[in-house]
């Protein structure tokens, strides 16, 4: 019996000099070649006189660069964030966009239970497999139950792409502190043995609060995405004609929202970090 399984891990596709490449990270680099490409295209047909293409890259390139400088009330100051920013808002929106679109978690093949039923009772014996999930392995195997598993799904329904889009943010904040106040006044933020033992254990609660970014980053993101395509899965299963639509183009509005987030508490951050601030005595 064929069934469709909502799958909260990304799924495997094959190995690649012994690492995995997942249904995530396929369209995690399609998104990046297609912004990449465009951009290049885009860039090597500039014109005084500006196409559309060239018009509508223009307009998205200047709305976001006058929204964050509204932001920080600087614009040279986000023309510095600029390349950063925006690199994370187009390429985190175009993952959700592109997740949302009819087919793409359509095409894909069936995978059928691997193991024998040897390989099960030894596995049983040793402790390896619990008796539940034995009994359950050896009536996958004999009923040959399928599990569908899709070449394509939105990158930032996968916690390891937000997980990496998290550090590289809460990082890339570090390294633009670093190049406005210096190494050791932005370590001086975190270790402070000058002013007093408050502000010692104030530093360690910092440290801290990063860790935290990092994570509150990555799940926020991945928990909306992912709810947004198991609300999709849900929906189309039980009507899959027309009463989607709604809930579609909601998932382009959320989507649109969570890279908008994502990049804004980004550019908050950096200025923030960027800022001399002088502590008490």
């Amino acid at each position: 019996m064929d069934s469709i399984h909502i799958s909260l891990q990304a799924e495997t596709l094959g190995y690649l000099f012994g690492l995995p490449i997942t249904n995530s990270l396929v369209l995690s680099l399609v998104t990046a070649f297609s912004l990449v490409g465009g951009g290049f295209l885009v860039a090597k047909r500039l014109k005084w006189v500006p196409g559309k293409a060239q018009g509508m890259v223009e307009l998205i390139i200047g709305g976001l660069l006058d929204f964050m400088a509204q932001v920080v009330g600087d614009r040279k100051q986000a023309l510095t964030f600029f390349p950063l920013v925006a690199t994370i808002f187009l390429f985190i929106l175009f993952n959700n966009w592109i997740g949302v679109l009819p087919g793409i978690g359509s095409f894909g093949f069936y995978t059928v239970a691997e193991a024998t039923e040897e390989e099960i009772k030894i596995g049983e014996e040793v402790g390896l497999i619990p008796e539940e999930e034995a009994v359950q392995l050896e009536k996958e195997l004999k009923h040959e139950e399928k599990e569908f598993v899709p070449f394509f799904r939105s990158a930032n329904a996968d916690l390891n792409t937000t997980f990496a889009l998290a550090i590289i943010a809460v990082f890339a904040v570090q390294l633009y502190a670093i190049q406005k106040l210096g190494f050791f006044a932005q370590v001086g933020k975190y270790i402070d043995f000058k002013h007093g033992p408050i502000h010692f254990f104030v530093g360690l609660l910092e440290i801290v609060g990063e860790f935290a970014r990092i994570v509150s980053f990555s799940f926020r993101l991945f928990g909306n995405i992912f709810a947004g395509e198991v609300l999709l899965v849900i929906i189309m299963t039980l009507v899959p004609v027309v009463i989607p639509l709604p809930f579609i183009f909601l998932e382009f509005f959320v989507g649109f929202i969570q890279a908008l987030v994502f990049a804004m508490l980004t550019l908050v951050f950096l200025k923030v970090a960027t800022m001399k601030v002088e502590p008490e005595h």
